[in-house]
């Protein structure tokens, strides 16, 4: 097996991690009645049983994957993000597909709350907001961004926590 192979494979699982952290962040807004946030299921389309009592399936994804989250935070506001792990010092702008640009500009238009959680090394996390992310060859003059160009988006870790809501505006309901 090649080191690109290994590579992928390290990447995926890192991936995986990061998007269950969020995940942990998640439950920790809703019992704290901030936001109720999920993950937005993979499109897939089973293929072949395998065991039918457990559930077992074989599956091929049946679309391009949207953003990675979508929920509403408590004032009623929609949000949608997406997760996004490298473990290179710097993001690529790329790493975010074409249908979820186009579910990305949908919401936007929408006056949804958009951006993009990214984890760089297990150890800076950043909310960079969607209409950031899309510009960023204007903003930057590359399509990438630098640790020192993601450092005005960077969000504290907490507790075990990402704080990916801290400084978001999030509006009193009234009674």
């Amino acid at each position: 097996m090649g080191n690109f192979s290994l590579q992928g494979r390290t990447n995926r699982s890192s991936g995986d991690f990061f998007e269950k952290w969020i995940s942990h962040s998640n439950n920790t807004y809703w019992d704290l009645g901030i936001a109720c946030i999920e993950k937005t299921p993979e499109p897939m389309r089973p293929i072949k049983a395998l065991n039918r009592n457990k559930g077992q399936f074989l599956a091929v994804y049946s679309k391009q994957a949207q953003p990675d989250f979508k929920g509403t935070l408590c004032d009623g506001h929609c949000i949608l993000f997406d997760a996004k792990y490298t473990s290179k010092d710097r993001i690529q702008q790329s790493v975010v597909t074409e249908k979820q640009i186009e579910t990305f500009n949908r919401y936007e238009e929408m006056e949804a709350l958009c951006f993009v959680v990214v984890c760089i090394q297990y150890e800076h996390f950043y909310r960079v907001p969607w209409k950031d992310w899309k510009n960023m060859k204007a903003l930057f003059g590359h399509k990438h961004m630098t640790l020192e160009e993601l450092e005005k988006y960077r969000v504290p870790y907490k507790n075990g926590m990402i704080c990916y809501l801290e400084g978001v505006e999030i509006e009193e309901q009234d009674s």
